[in-house]
């Protein structure tokens, strides 16, 4: 039997980062700011990757029209991406609309239908003040298991055409279990 690989799936935020795995979510809140809330959040995200195999992370959304904390947010990304590299963790970036996309088949699909899509495709109910951001969290990673051959779900083939519209990882991921 091949080992299933472990994937873990972001949705990076500076007061509600959702985090998922095959079969589970979880969140991370701080009411923390600036560099302390940074260092903060990389240190309770490491936790969650640091075994990982790939680590799937939603791209930022150049759209939204709330830009408070932009900066702050685009370095949290930089800090996760880099210890990532350092600890040769593979990672990937999945633009919003894509994630939408491969959720949903829509593109500007809203959050509770994301969420709902989580339900319907595989069975996890996301609850709570964190709920969307679990559900991006687990569509990611859902993403990047179907990405290496392992798909938790069977999408429609328009779903399944986002794949392409993320940036993966160019080096080979390896199965350490």
């Amino acid at each position: 039997m091949t080992p299933r690989p472990l994937v873990v799936g972001l949705d990076l935020s500076l007061t509600s980062t959702g985090v998922a795995g095959e079969g589970w979510t979880d969140r991370i809140r701080t009411k923390l700011r600036g560099d302390e809330r940074l260092r903060h959040l990389v240190g309770a995200v490491a936790p969650f990757v640091k075994a990982a195999d790939l680590v799937v992370m939603e791209g930022p959304s150049y759209g939204h029209a709330a830009l408070a904390g932009h900066e702050d947010l685009a370095g949290l990304r930089v800090l996760v991406r880099q210890f990532c590299y350092r600890q040769s963790i593979p990672y990937a970036v999945i633009p919003p609309s894509t994630l939408k996309l491969y959720a949903t088949g829509y593109g500007k699909a809203s959050k509770g239908e994301v969420r709902s899509a989580v339900a319907d495709l595989y069975g996890v109910y996301t609850e709570g003040a964190a709920r969307y951001d679990e559900a991006d969290a687990y569509v990611a990673m859902a993403a990047g298991m179907a990405w290496l051959g392992y798909p938790l779900a069977a999408v429609p083939e328009r779903n399944g055409k986002a794949l392409a519209g993320c940036a993966w990882p160019t080096t080979p991921v390896a199965v350490a279990r």
